[in-house]
């Protein structure tokens, strides 16, 4: 640039392309936001509004700040040219060709000479006017070889019934149509990174489930925030924990049918992964449970012109890449009849028919049974009192396993899981350690609180508890002294190590001894307590 064309541009002013800045701060980034988002432009730093010029000096510092800035930003923008020219600074921004471009406090765009925060709908609008090549599609130069997981491919081919002998990174993803001439494909990225979301930030699925009708309190919560197949393989389990199930026998076997039908959620969470737009960035799948329904969001609305109504008859795709790679793993069907599988599905299980919502978002809403929600709100307190046993036995042993608490409670491990979740959200429950080696730890006051129960599932810790247990233990002995310390905690449905503090208590009371050895003796009752009543 020529000193006459920077003084043509000053004294012209500020405008589409020109931003003046009287000194350098961080917030120079929502400008190469605005431009980037634009036609491009030049930011002069040293000159204020008035085209008065103050003076700037360029060091190292302030143009690595700059370039990070940018680079930081989603996605990433290339500075074209930071210079020193004369008293001021000179920032040359491009046009990008991955809008919109968004910092740290939001997207920006330039209109006219002002920088300007972008609405909802003028952010939909120039994801719209930029969509000519699907995300999925773009190359993507944030990613190497080697963050490619070999590990995702083996199960990727395991899900797709395909035999590989040798997997070769760069010949799998090319006959896949995952790479471009220049780089890996975003849809490389979504279904095959290692650590997906350091690349592509926004891929990630929140699961959560929430107690009572509302959306305030949250007892179960999950940030998925892997690779496309995990996202969908997680939000199955994650249904299946915390939808009610019955199972039916016929013959030998054994089928688990969920108070929603299972195919259907399915079929929603994979409409969810495939019909998502990737474009937005900040966003998240979001599958939520409540007492009263089932909620599957994605961003990204129906294309113009279509209508859930029409959904059952028809098949638009927005990524017909991860379509592929779903229906080759035998997830979904390019054929369009998953909305169709969905309502016959809900229809024979006798539900409401599920509700499509299209705005920004694209929502599938299904109820649950009313029956159901009678039934869990009826649960509720012999839900409180298996979880009131769980911290006990927990008390008793701290490095219990899930099933050795599910044998206690004469409960399936997934119930126990439930239990568990819940007392982590409310703060009594917590895990210190591995799953191998760690141990649990109790709220110090719930743990003083709640001790011990009686045969209703009261509390034990209380003087009142501790003594109908210590009563219930000299009946069982009084009709059979040979009786062992495992008969006893099963007639009392507390832990082994629980009879065995009831017992040396009642030694201590002189109000039981042993006689001989403990595997061919057999106990003796002293005073009151030999003459009680059975």
């Amino acid at each position: 640039m020529k000193e006459s064309q920077l003084n043509l541009i000053i004294n012209e002013g500020e405008g589409l392309s020109v931003e003046f800045k009287e000194k350098y701060s961080s917030k120079i980034v929502r400008d190469i936001v605005a431009f980037a988002n634009t036609k491009g432009g030049n930011i002069f730093i040293g000159v204020k509004d008035n085209g008065e010029i103050m003076g700037q000096k360029l060091t190292n510092k302030m143009k690595a700040e700059i370039i990070d800035l940018a680079r930081k930003c989603e996605p990433s923008i290339q500075i074209k040219k930071i210079q020193h020219f004369g008293k001021i600074v000179i920032v040359s921004v491009e046009s990008g060709c991955e809008k919109p471009y968004s910092c740290s406090s939001g997207y920006y765009r330039r209109l006219d000479a002002v920088t300007q925060k972008m609405t909802q709908k003028e952010i939909r609008m120039v994801y719209k006017n930029t969509a000519n090549i699907p995300f999925e599609e773009r190359s993507n130069n944030d990613v190497s070889w080697r963050d490619i997981s070999t590990e995702k491919i083996k199960a990727f081919f395991k899900e797709a019934g395909i035999a590989v002998k040798k997997i070769v990174k760069q010949d799998v993803l090319s006959s896949l149509n995952l790479v471009t001439k220049r780089s890996i494909k975003n849809a490389g990225v979504l279904l095959f990174a290692e650590k997906p979301r350091d690349i592509i930030p926004h891929c990630q699925m929140t699961l959560v489930a929430f107690k009572g009708e509302g959306r305030v309190n949250i007892y179960d919560r999950k940030d998925v925030k892997d690779d496309l197949l995990t996202q969908f393989n997680e939000a199955i389990i994650f249904l299946q924990k915390h939808l009610n199930m019955r199972s039916e026998i016929k013959g030998v076997n054994r089928r688990d049918i969920y108070e929603i039908p299972i195919e259907a959620l399915r079929e929603a969470v994979v409409n969810s992964i495939i019909h998502r737009d990737y474009n937005m960035r900040g966003t998240s799948i979001m599958v939520e449970v409540h007492e009263d329904k089932v909620v599957i969001r994605n961003p990204g609305h129906l294309p113009d012109g279509l209508n859930p109504e029409v959904l059952m008859n028809i098949s638009v795709r927005r990524n017909e890449i991860v379509a592929d790679m779903f229906d080759r793993m035998d997830k979904a069907e390019r054929i369009g009849t998953g909305i169709d599988r969905m309502r016959k599905a809900v229809k024979e299980a006798g539900l409401p028919a599920f509700k499509i919502e299209s705005d920004l978002f694209f929502t599938i809403t299904f109820q649950r049974p009313v029956s159901g929600i009678k039934e869990r709100r009826s649960s509720e307190k012999g839900s409180e009192k298996s979880s009131e046993k769980i911290l006990r036995a927990i008390s008793d042993d701290r490095r219990i396993s899930a099933a050795g608490l599910a044998k206690i409670l004469e409960v399936t491990p997934r119930a126990v899981e439930r239990h568990i979740a819940k007392l982590k959200a409310q703060g009594r429950l917590k895990r210190v350690g591995s799953a191998k080696s760690g141990h649990w730890k109790t709220d110090i006051k719930s743990g003083i609180k709640e001790r011990r129960s009686s045969e209703k599932g009261s509390e034990e810790g209380s003087e009142k508890g501790s003594e109908k247990s210590s009563e219930k233990i000299l009946r069982a002995i009084s009709d059979d002294r040979r009786i062992s310390a495992a008969g006893l905690a099963k007639i009392l449905e507390v832990t082994p190590r629980a009879v065995e503090r009831h017992i040396a208590k009642l030694k201590a009371q002189g109000r039981l001894k042993r006689v001989g050895s403990a595997k061919s003796g057999h106990w003796e009752i002293s005073g009151k307590a030999g003459r009680m009543k059975k």
